[in-house]
């Protein structure tokens, strides 16, 4: 199963195949990337199998990652949650071998913290960021949010009615609020991105950026 590490520079070994590795699997695969998935649970090892390649094995096990090659690869998520040990140890497993590029999901800060301190490089809470997501999106007039790093955000949605009808230089956004309106998307139009002259009607969506808070504010003007 072990291969070169130049044939590997594309694949992503997957580890865990819950709902959170199953679906970083799947949209790896569904995007071409080659995926190689490992996962202990016969039932799950064999529902997956015919999406993408599947072994199943204990990545627990230091010497059975060695034999799938695991060091070769430059990425690898680690997608166990249900058991802190098992999540600690595959990943621990990982930063030994020195995988240069170790996502791992974690559960809970105090989880997360754990896996930065072991050596992570990246650590992913799906329900934490699901629900602040959600949050941003029922509280104002955001269609989609998404948290980048440092606070920063960019958000999808519908212009507050103090912008309609107006070109964005003369709504003065930035100067006003704080934000940057990056691009417009108008119903049966491409996607244009923003300038000056930009005019941003009702049935607009505009695609903004800025902190997050900023944003909220801007997001939750009527």
């Amino acid at each position: 199963m072990a291969r070169k590490a130049d044939d590997q520079l594309g694949a992503v070994l997957v580890i865990g195949l819950g709902r959170f590795g199953s679906a970083v699997a799947m949209s790896l695969a569904d995007a071409d990337r080659e995926v190689l998935a490992v996962e202990k649970d016969p039932e799950l090892a064999n529902h997956w199998s015919h999406r993408f390649t599947v072994v199943e094995a204990d990545a627990t096990s230091k010497e059975a990652l060695e034999q799938l090659g695991a060091k070769d690869f430059r990425v690898a998520v680690v997608g166990v949650g249900s058991s802190l040990e098992a999540s600690v140890l595959t990943t621990a497993n990982l930063v030994e071998m020195g995988v240069p590029e170790i996502w791992a999901k974690a559960t809970s800060r105090d989880h997360g913290r754990i896996l930065e301190k072991i050596g992570a490089h990246r650590r992913v809470f799906p329900e934490h960021d699901a629900g602040r997501r959600v949050a941003h999106m029922v509280a104002g007039r955001m269609i989609d949010f998404i948290e980048m790093e440092d606070n920063f955000t960019i958000v999808k949605m519908r212009p507050p009615l103090e912008l309609r009808g107006f070109t964005i230089g003369e709504s003065k956004i930035r100067e006003r609020y704080g934000v940057n309106i990056l691009g417009v998307k108008s119903p049966d139009e491409p996607f244009e991105y923003a300038t000056s002259a930009t005019r941003i009607s009702e049935d607009d969506i505009i695609i903004v950026s800025g902190n997050a808070e900023l944003l909220d504010a801007f997001a939750a003007r009527n």
